[in-house]
Order: C-alpha cells, then sequence, then structure tokens
C-alpha cells in the first residue's frame, strides 16, 4: 500500500496494481474526465492505436475503497522505421481533486522500476519537462528522434534504462508490438 503525503502527513493510501480487463470501463471514464476528448488526437495516441501495452506494462492505482484513482501505461514502439525497440510512456493520468499528492509520482516510479526489470533500454513520452525531469527524463536524448504528427520538440522526452541507449537513435517513432484493441486487455 502506498500513501500520497501532503505538506508531510499521510492523505490518501492506495495500491499500484497490474490493469487488467475490469479496470477498462474506469480507466477510460478517467482519462475522459482528466485529459477530456481530445486525448484521442494527439501524436502519441497514433503509436497506441490498433496496439495493446507493452506486456505487463500498464497499471492502475486503487484507493482503499477500491475506487481507480490512476492510471499509467507503457507501448513498445521502434526508434525508427529500422530502429531499436524502446517504449512510450501515456497516458498517465490522476483524479483531479488527488492531483499533486503523489499518485502520479508513485506510477511512474514503478513504470519505469517495471521496465527496467523487463530488461527495457529505454522510455519516451511527451509531456511537461518540468514533472518528468524528477524521473530522470530529458529532451537531450531524443534530438534526432521524431513523433509522427505534430508536437512541441521540447515536451518530446526520453529516460534511457541503459546508459547508451539512444546514442545513435534517429527516425520517426514507429508503433511495435502487440496488436489489438486495447480495451479488450485480456484479465
Amino acid at each position: 500500500m502506498n500513501q500520497a503525503v501532503v505538506g508531510g502527513a499521510p492523505a490518501h493510501a492506495f495500491s499500484i496494481l497490474c490493469e487488467t480487463a475490469r479496470d477498462v470501463a474506469e480507466r477510460e471514464a478517467l482519462l475522459d474526465r482528466v485529459m477530456g476528448p481530445k486525448r484521442r488526437l494527439k501524436s502519441s495516441e497514433k503509436l497506441r492505436r490498433g496496439r495493446l501495452p507493452a506486456e505487463g506494462l500498464a497499471f492502475v492505482a486503487r484507493d482503499e475503497a477500491g475506487y481507480l484513482i490512476g492510471s499509467v501505461r507503457l507501448w513498445n514502439v521502434r526508434l525508427g522505421a529500422e530502429g531499436a525497440n524502446a517504449l512510450l510512456l501515456g497516458p498517465l493520468a490522476v483524479e483531479t481533486a488527488l492531483a499533486g499528492r503523489g499518485v502520479g509520482a508513485a506510477l511512474m516510479r514503478h513504470a519505469i522500476a517495471e521496465a527496467r526489470r523487463l530488461e527495457h533500454t529505454a522510455i519516451l513520452l511527451v509531456g511537461d519537462a518540468a514533472y518528468y525531469e524528477r524521473f530522470g527524463f530529458s529532451s537531450d536524448l531524443t534530438g534526432a528522434l521524431a513523433m509522427p504528427g505534430p508536437y512541441e520538440t521540447d515536451r518530446f522526452l526520453a529516460l534511457e534504462l541503459r546508459p547508451g541507449a539512444l546514442a545513435n537513435a534517429s527516425g520517426t517513432l514507429c508503433a511495435s508490438g502487440r496488436t489489438g484493441i486495447t480495451r479488450n486487455l485480456v484479465a
């Protein structure tokens, strides 16, 4: 059980669990509430469409009452048409009322640790650099890489799980990994 901390005192206890098919409707509702309908238009979504999350790398946070309060997923991508494999993180979402209370940070740390444990080499994302820098993400590692579609280059960030994993990476990210409908994640 994790605890979010506010002002030095525990504020909200929660657990991080592997996402299952039972979580789909709640996760989608959370993403709609937190990110709105335009979330489906983002460049990252082009890489997720028609794919399943990377095996073992989709997580939810549930509070003590069992409510889904957060979600994060990692997706398989290739660094350019013939490049190495990596992961694309997103979306990371936390119930608005719990923003800033450690749920998102706990989900990030858990996702990164699991990706490292499963021997992935790098994670990329498009997001707020000020937030993701604390986990080691940097735009310095994505200079020769691109997203398919519009994105802000200063928000295109990467974390090497294996030093040097992105040293010679170039090109536009391509979807890879398991195909399928993401709403039907197997339990």
